[in-house]
């Protein structure tokens, strides 16, 4: 199977925020090439740097990010190497009451060629009640106008 043939459906155009991240010797498997487990943390990190980005988290106090990782997936197209320049684009695609459905999108920077694509659910939550919330409006009224939902 081709694994460009999947791309088509990515909307790649759809992402206004991007996060460069640093492959370091340590992201690298027995295969030379990163292991899958980090694009998760690579997606993560842009996360936290997005939520920061539109003012909807200081990114020091974990207890008041508001949301809970509830689902996550990645299509893997291309390795990526050692010291290659990276990044990965995030968005949201859905608000809901509850949750949020994120999108990410990792290239090289300049480059159309996708070398992952990955998806979560988020889910607004209270660390301090321990349970669901909905999400906040000032997300929704921030998100809303940041992404043009």
């Amino acid at each position: 199977m081709d694994r460009k043939s999947n791309q088509g459906d990515i909307p790649t155009g759809k992402f206004k925020f991007f996060h460069s991240v640093e492959i370091r010797y340590g992201d690298i498997d027995a295969q030379r090439h990163v292991n899958n487990a980090r694009y998760f943390s690579f997606m993560e990190q842009a996360r936290a740097r997005y939520l920061q980005n539109l003012g909807l988290w200081q990114g020091r106090d974990f207890d008041t990010i508001g949301i809970i990782l509830a689902e996550q997936r990645c299509k893997y197209f291309e390795p990526i190497m050692y010291d290659q320049e990276i990044h990965v684009g995030v968005r949201i695609s859905r608000l809901g009451q509850k949750s949020m459905d994120t999108e990410y999108l990792i290239q090289v920077p300049g480059s159309k060629s996708i070398l992952a694509f990955g998806e979560a659910i988020l889910v607004a939550y209270s660390y301090e009640e321990g349970r669901s919330i909905p999400v906040p409006e000032t997300w929704l009224r921030t998100i809303v106008e940041f992404e043009g939902l």
